[in-house]
């Protein structure tokens, strides 16, 4: 758990980042299905941008499915987490995230919660306080993105309050 405070033009979150080591086999389709039974979707296969963005109407998941990547969490001052094939990250609307370097080929596979569809913004501070409004109100999941765990709605109400 990785609480992330605001850091304009970054909106950031009040609810933390989740992070869940060696939770899915290191498979594409795998991990696609796993966030499938979970109630999350719009999945993708890419990698990780290597520039600070951020998503105001969607929580996004991001399941490693091969290589390692160093993420930047929070901006440029943000925290640094080091990713490996079978982790999981549970990134909260608003909060920056940035591929610092990777090692090997790297595969991630994102989805959202509900199939929820995502903007991706890169931290303009014209538009800081509707991006903030808009990351502040996503509703948080009825679901862990990963079977078996059940971290996410405990923790994020609680945040939230």
């Amino acid at each position: 758990m990785l609480p992330i405070p605001a850091a304009p033009p970054f909106p950031n979150s009040r609810l933390p980042v989740l992070l869940y080591r060696a939770a899915v086999l290191a498979d594409a389709c795998g991990i696609e299905r796993a966030f499938a039974v979970c109630g999350w979707s719009n999945a993708w296969r890419n990698g990780i941008y290597p520039f600070h963005h951020f998503h105001s109407i969607a929580h996004e998941v991001l399941g490693i499915a091969a290589g390692r990547v160093v993420v930047r969490l929070g901006g440029p001052a943000g925290k640094e987490v080091e990713l490996a094939a079978g982790d999981v990250v549970v990134i909260p609307a608003g909060v920056a995230h940035c591929n610092l370097r990777e090692d090997g080929p790297l595969l991630v596979v994102g989805a959202y919660p509900g199939g929820a569809r995502f903007d991706t913004l890169r931290g303009d501070p014209d538009a800081f306080q509707a991006a903030a409004s808009r990351a502040a109100a996503v509703a948080i999941p009825d679901r862990d993105p990963v079977p078996g765990h059940d971290a996410l709605r405990r923790l994020w109400t609680a945040a939230g309050v």
